[in-house]
């Protein structure tokens, strides 16, 4: 995966960054069985190179019924945001993720994760990527109708706490997020109904 590391970082569209000493922020295993793909890194989170440090993260582990150590350590969980960069301030709040950045990388990085069962898509970018959807698509009611998207794709919405409708265990119904290969199996049949 050292390969594709380097590969982002010399390609001509991140060179801005590559030339700053910034590099791209993502988590890639092989053992990995769980994918989280939200929106691009904002600032704080590209200075301190470790996503889902804040709030929202806390918020996000509690939703996955999983702990900071096996959210950070077990190698169960990749983690491939839209960008790798922070795309930068725009009028009201941070940019979106640039174009064409996840469609370009991310199949490359999922081959190298074959043992991925659920993707989980955080937000709208994310979602509407992935599930080829457009803007006149609610979130909420995507969310809300998460089931069709099963076995492949788990849409939610961002774990901002600023998004405190959706203040609930989203997966609490299935006993939230294993923490071994066992349990994320038994998760992953409960969510498709097997």
């Amino acid at each position: 995966m050292s390969k594709n590391f380097q590969e982002i970082q010399a390609d001509p569209d991140n060179e801005s960054f590559t030339k700053q000493g910034i590099k791209p922020l993502y988590y890639a295993s092989s053992s990995a069985r769980i994918n989280i793909i939200g929106q691009a890194p904002g600032r704080i989170v590209q200075e301190k190179m470790k996503f889902w440090d804040d709030p929202s993260g806390d918020r996000l582990r509690t939703w996955l019924g999983v702990s900071r150590d096996v959210f950070y350590n077990s190698g169960m969980i990749a983690i491939l945001p839209m960008d790798f960069y922070y795309p930068g301030k725009g009028k009201s709040g941070d940019l979106p993720p640039r174009k064409g950045f996840a469609q370009n990388w991310h199949p490359q990085l999922l081959k190298l994760m074959p043992d991925i069962q659920l993707t989980i898509l955080v937000g709208a970018y994310a979602t509407r990527s992935y599930l080829h959807l457009g803007y006149k698509d609610r979130l909420t009611d995507i969310v809300r109708n998460y089931q069709q998207y099963l076995p492949d794709y788990f849409p939610i919405v961002h774990s901002s706490p600023r998004n405190k409708i959706w203040d609930i265990s989203l997966l609490g119904e299935y006993g939230g997020i294993a923490e071994t290969e066992e349990q994320v199996t038994r998760l992953h049949s409960k969510m498709i109904g097997k």
